[in-house]
C-alpha cells in the first residue's frame, strides 16, 4: 500500500511539473504560456476538417457541435457583418468565400490589392491516391497532379520559410520604407494561432496565449527553434481559441481580433 501511495504521489508530481495531454495521434504540451499541439501519423490526416459557421459562434460551440477532440480558430472574418475574409474548403466544397463579402468588396484597400489579399497563405489537406498530404501554400497555388483538395483554410501571413507580411498585404510601406498600414497586429505583441509542418507527416499547432504574446518576428524565431519547415498564421489576437476534449479551453481576452465569436475552425476528430 505504501508503494502504491508513493507511486501515485510521484505521478501527480510529474503531471504538475510537466503538463502533457495525449489521445491517439494528438499530443499537447504547454510551456511558458504556449500550447504546442502535435498531430502525427497518417490516420490523423483523415480526421482533420476545416468548417465555416453560417453565424458567428464561439470555439466552444463549434467544438461541441462538431463532436471534436480538438478545435482551434482558423481564418479571418469581418466581425461587423459576420462574413469571411478567408477561403475555407470543407469536404471538397468551398464553404466560405470572401468574394461574397460585400463590405470587403467595397473596401478601397481591398479593391486596390485584391489579388494580394485573395492569394494569402492557406493550410491544405489533400488526398493523393491512397494517401493524405499536408501543404502550406498561397491560395492560388495549383493542387499537385494526382491530388484532390479535401479541406483547407486561408489565413496568413506565411512565417516559414520566409516571413511574407508585405507580400500578403498585412503591412504597407511608403516610399521611405515606413509602415503606414498594419493588419492583424503582425508587428505587435498579441496572442496567436499558428500552424506549421515538420517534414511530410507532422502538423504542429501553436496556441500562443495572453500569458506570452508575440509579434510575428518572435513567432518566426519560435518556429525555427522548433525546427518547423513551413509555418503560417491563422487569425489571432482575441480570436485565439482552443478546446481539447473537456480538459483544456483557451479563450483570449486581449488583442486586436474579433473576440470570442468566430467564423471558421479547424476541428480534429
Amino acid at each position: 500500500m505504501k508503494k502504491l501511495k508513493l507511486f501515485l504521489s510521484l505521478a501527480l508530481l510529474f503531471l504538475c511539473v510537466s503538463p502533457s495531454f495525449a489521445v491517439g495521434d494528438i499530443n499537447i504540451d504547454k510551456d511558458n504560456g504556449i500550447y504546442h499541439i502535435t498531430l502525427k501519423g497518417e490516420k490523423i490526416k483523415k480526421k482533420i476538417k476545416f468548417i465555416a459557421s453560417e453565424d458567428l459562434i464561439t470555439n466552444r460551440e463549434a467544438h461541441i457541435k462538431a463532436g471534436a477532440t480538438l478545435t482551434v480558430n482558423a481564418g479571418f472574418f469581418d466581425p461587423k457583418n459576420g462574413k469571411t475574409i478567408s477561403y475555407v474548403v470543407t469536404d471538397r466544397m468551398t464553404s466560405a468565400d470572401p468574394m461574397f463579402n460585400s463590405a470587403l468588396l467595397a473596401n478601397p484597400f481591398f479593391r486596390k490589392n485584391m489579388n494580394t489579399v485573395l492569394n494569402r497563405s492557406e493550410f491544405r489537406v489533400m488526398q493523393c491516391g491512397n494517401k493524405f498530404q499536408y501543404e502550406i501554400v498561397s491560395h492560388k497555388a495549383e493542387v499537385p497532379f494526382g491530388c484532390s483538395l479535401i479541406t483547407s483554410a486561408q489565413g496568413g501571413p506565411l512565417i516559414l520559410p520566409e516571413l511574407r507580411m508585405e507580400e500578403e498585404g498585412f503591412i504597407v510601406k511608403n516610399t521611405e520604407g515606413e509602415v503606414i498600414r498594419e493588419a492583424a497586429s503582425v508587428l505587435h505583441k498579441t496572442s496567436r494561432t499558428i500552424i506549421g509542418l515538420k517534414g511530410t507527416d507532422e502538423c504542429h499547432i501553436l496556441i500562443i496565449t495572453d500569458d506570452n504574446p508575440m509579434d510575428l518576428y518572435e513567432v518566426q524565431k519560435l518556429c525555427k527553434d522548433l525546427k518547423l519547415d513551413r509555418a503560417m498564421a491563422f487569425d489571432g489576437g482575441s480570436s485565439t481559441s482552443m478546446n481539447y476534449k473537456n480538459n483544456i479551453e483557451v479563450v483570449s481576452l486581449k488583442g486586436d481580433g474579433a473576440g470570442r465569436m468566430l467564423k471558421s475552425f479547424m476541428v480534429v476528430y
